[in-house]
C-alpha cells in the first residue's frame, strides 16, 4: 500500500514540507510555527495557518522566553531557534467515540437547560477542538471530505499537536487588557504558558488590579441570570434562572477559574476562533483547551495579576 502524503502546509507551490523526513529542522510556513509554538504551550489560538494577532503575541512570548529582542515578528533570529522536532501534520483516524454523544445545540437558553449535556454539534468541531484548530484549517487539510458522513476507520489530517505535562505549578498569572493575553509564571519567573484571552468589551467591567483564584472547576455547569442578559426571551419572568448542563458548548466552556471578585473568572468558551477579542461580559476568556490546561497551573489562592 502506498504511504499516505500529507498536504502541503503552506510554502512555496509546488513543494510540501510536511512530507519532508529531515527533522528537528526550523518551521518554514505559518502554520508549522503555529504548532511549533503550541507545542510548547505557547498558544496561538486556534490554529488556521494565518499570521494574525494571536500567533505574533505568541511568537513575543517565545522571545521573551528566549532571550530575543521581543518583536513578535517572525524574523531571522526567531526563525533559527524556533525549530519542529516532527511534522506539524498527522493522520487521524476517527473512532465510535469521535462520534459519540454529537448533538444540536438548542438555540434558546430554555431550551440548552433541559439538554443533558452541551456536547459538540459536528464530527468537524469535535476534531477541530481535540486538535487545536479552526475548523476551517480541517477543510482546506482535507479537502472534498464528507464530515456529516465520515464513518469510524476514515483518516484525517490535522494538526499534531498534544500539551506537555506542566513543568510546574503557576506562582503568578499575568493578564494584559490591552495585549489580550494571560500568562502563567513559576516561583522563579520562568513562562509557563502564554495563552490570548478575551476580555470585557466595556472598559468599566475590565477589573485592574491583583485578584486571586478562588475556586476551580472541570466541566462546570452554568447559572443563566436574566439580569445580565435582559434581552432574553427568558428575562421576562423576574428571578427566573436556569442550569445549564456541562459539555464544550457550555457558555463558559470546559473549565471555569472563579476569581475573589463576585461573577469574574477565567473560563473555556464554545467559540475558541474569536478568542482574542474584547467580547466577554467581564470574565477572561480562553480557548477550551487552554482553559483545561490551565486549570492544572493554579491553585485556589494563586495570585493574579490584571494590568492594563
Amino acid at each position: 500500500m502506498r504511504e499516505p502524503v500529507a498536504p502541503s502546509t503552506g510554502t512555496t507551490p509546488g513543494r510540501t514540507v510536511a512530507a519532508e523526513s529531515f527533522y528537528p529542522r526550523p518551521a518554514q510556513t505559518v502554520l508549522e510555527l503555529q504548532v511549533a509554538l503550541a507545542r510548547q504551550v505557547l498558544s496561538p489560538g486556534s490554529i488556521d495557518g494565518v499570521m494574525g494577532g494571536s500567533t505574533r503575541k505568541a511568537l513575543a512570548a517565545f522571545q521573551e522566553q528566549s532571550g530575543l529582542p521581543v518583536t513578535g515578528e517572525w524574523d531571522e533570529a526567531t526563525r533559527a531557534r524556533l525549530w519542529l522536532e516532527r511534522p506539524a501534520l498527522k493522520l487521524h483516524t476517527v473512532t465510535d467515540e469521535d462520534r459519540r454523544g454529537l448533538q444540536p445545540l438548542h438555540a434558546s437558553w430554555w431550551g440548552k437547560s433541559i439538554q443533558e449535556a452541551l456536547e459538540h454539534e459536528t464530527l468537524l468541531e469535535r476534531l477541530a477542538e481535540q486538535h487545536h484548530a479552526s475548523p476551517g484549517l480541517l477543510q482546506r487539510l482535507n479537502p472534498g471530505t464528507d464530515w456529516d458522513g465520515l464513518e469510524p476507520g476514515r483518516t484525517v489530517w490535522v494538526p499534531d499537536v498534544e500539551y506537555p505535562p506542566p513543568r510546574g505549578t503557576a506562582a503568578r498569572l499575568l493578564i494584559r487588557l490591552g495585549e489580550r493575553w494571560l500568562r502563567a509564571y513559576d516561583a522563579d519567573g520562568s513562562l509557563l504558558a502564554h495563552f490570548p484571552c478575551s476580555v470585557a468589551r466595556s472598559v468599566e467591567k475590565r477589573p485592574v488590579g491583583r485578584l486571586y483564584v478562588a475556586v476551580v472547576v472541570e466541566r462546570p455547569n452554568y447559572t443563566f441570570n436574566p439580569e445580565i442578559f435582559p434581552d432574553a426571551p427568558e428575562a421576562r419572568e423576574p428571578g427566573r434562572k436556569l442550569i445549564l448542563p456541562p459539555g464544550p458548548n457550555n457558555p463558559v466552556g470546559l473549565a471555569w477559574i472563579g476569581l475573589d471578585r463576585p461573577g469574574y473568572g477565567i473560563h473555556g468558551t464554545p467559540s475558541p476562533e474569536r478568542v482574542g477579542r474584547p467580547e466577554s461580559r467581564g470574565c477572561f476568556r480562553l480557548t477550551n483547551w487552554d482553559a483545561l490546561y490551565l486549570l492544572r497551573l493554579v491553585r485556589v489562592g494563586t495570585p493574579v495579576d490584571v494590568e492594563p
